[in-house]
């Protein structure tokens, strides 16, 4: 049982370090243009939907949009709550 609960664990921090680098490379490709690429269309539809609840409540400082610093450090967050979580739940096992 803990095999499993550990397996998960990793599962879903890898899950949320992989999307944090979408996250990054979707922004960089909006500094250079790659936004209209067929990658860059795809990784938008992944990435724009977490982004965009951010957007609704921090609004743009002229040309900046500071909501990805956001969404990146929530995700973050989340990510590094992940182990006393499973710490917790591997205690009670």
């Amino acid at each position: 049982m803990e095999t499993m609960v550990n397996f998960i664990f990793n599962l879903l921090q890898n899950a949320a370090f992989l999307y944090l680098i979408a996250i990054f490379i979707y922004i960089l490709m909006s500094w250079v243009g790659g936004r209209d690429s067929a990658f860059g269309q795809v990784l938008g539809k992944v990435v724009d939907p977490y982004l965009d609840m951010f957007r609704s409540f921090i609004p743009p400082l002229g040309m900046i949009d500071l909501s990805p610093v956001v969404a990146i450090i929530v995700l973050n967050l989340a990510r590094q709550g992940l182990y006393p979580l499973q710490q917790m739940i591997l205690s009670w096992l």
